[in-house]
């Protein structure tokens, strides 16, 4: 299948929220919540995407002529390209119920390991979300990032302990997530936590990488490197938990000049295609998060969908790569992007 035709396959399976837009730039979803929108009125989402698109790039073909290498190490795995499936909670309730959190992870994590890349699963309330999240991970012998809500600390230990025995790449937590209706009010409570609760809850990983996903200032990304992080994500939850936030690739060049080559770089936040993954390398980043693309892929074909967006986002990236005279991903240089 093509991309195209993984798309309108999508769009005959989606619920009534998502439209599987041609491009997925949160404009007819907009505030749609439950729905994959963003919260308050909306452009959350739309300013994420629009950043990207607002940055060009400088062509330089005057080089050697050789292809591409998209390829890169992170957390002991060589990936294809420096793309993350996005962790995505509640699928059925957002996307459409063809699907539940079990069934798409069961498709998606090793959709996206067979694929050469790598999945962030989702949380939920109940239990089983995260126990089929270890059984997945665990199939596709250990190629997947489980991410565990801001729960309080007991529930935290408890899903830690569960998620090692699955032997993933890494542990995550979407802190960002603090922000959301249904941790509010939790008994004992949940959401923010402080440097030294993260650093216990590192100590709890036992030596797995554990990325933090959620942060969106300097002085964020320095007290996930003061309590142990391995990683940090760029991230303002796809726009869903805080309105009118800056866009990600608007804070992405600070936070990178700031904690750069001291921790892994990962961002999110309307990243659509491989031209999109080159400006975040270009800014500081060393791989991206895509989150709602790979549901209409996984709604649309399954796995098989997940293999036609990961080899779309490819040959995007290596096509930009050539005609900007980067031959591996550690050529990308900021200066490659216009203005800077």
């Amino acid at each position: 299948m093509t991309y195209q035709e993984v798309l309108a396959a999508a769009r005959a399976n989606m619920g009534t929220l998502c439209k599987s837009c041609p491009v997925c730039n949160g404009l007819a979803c907009k505030n749609s919540i439950p729905g994959p929108g963003a919260k308050g009125i909306g452009t959350g989402a739309i300013r994420n995407y629009q950043k990207w698109q607002e940055l060009c790039v400088n062509m330089d073909t005057i080089c050697e002529n050789q292809r591409a290498d998209t390829s890169i190490q992170l957390f002991g795995r060589k990936m294809e390209i420096p793309v993350f499936a996005a962790p995505l909670g509640a699928v059925a309730k957002h996307y459409g119920d063809k699907y539940n959190d079990l069934s798409y992870n069961a498709l998606l994590v090793p959709g996206c390991a067979d694929a050469g890349i790598a999945a962030f699963t989702g949380d939920g309330i109940d239990p089983v979300v995260m126990q089929s999240t270890a059984k997945a991970i665990a199939g596709a012998n250990g190629v997947g990032i489980p991410t565990i809500k801001p729960w309080n600390m007991e529930l935290v230990q408890e899903k830690v302990e569960l998620v090692k025995t699955a032997n993933p790449l890494a542990i995550a937590m979407d802190i960002d997530a603090a922000g959301l209706p249904f941790l509010r009010n939790m008994q004992p409570p949940a959401g923010s936590k402080t440097v030294d609760q993260l650093k216990q809850i590192v100590e709890w990983a036992d030596g797995k990488p554990f990325i933090l996903k959620g942060i969106m200032t300097v002085a964020g990304a320095k007290k996930a490197l003061e309590a142990g992080a391995s990683a940090i994500v760029v991230s303002n939850h796809g726009g869903r938990v805080l309105d009118q936030c800056p866009a990600t690739a608007e804070v992405l060049p600070a936070i990178a000049d700031a904690v750069g080559g001291q921790m892994t770089i990962l961002v999110d936040g309307g990243i659509r295609s491989g031209m999109d993954v080159f400006k975040a390398l270009a800014l500081g980043a060393d791989a991206v998060l895509i989150g709602r693309p790979f549901a209409n892929m996984v709604y649309g074909a399954g796995a098989e969908g997940v293999q036609v967006y990961v080899d779309k986002l490819r040959a995007e990236l290596a096509d930009t790569m050539e005609m900007c005279g980067a031959h591996s991903l550690a050529d990308i240089k900021r200066s490659m992007l216009f203005g800077y």
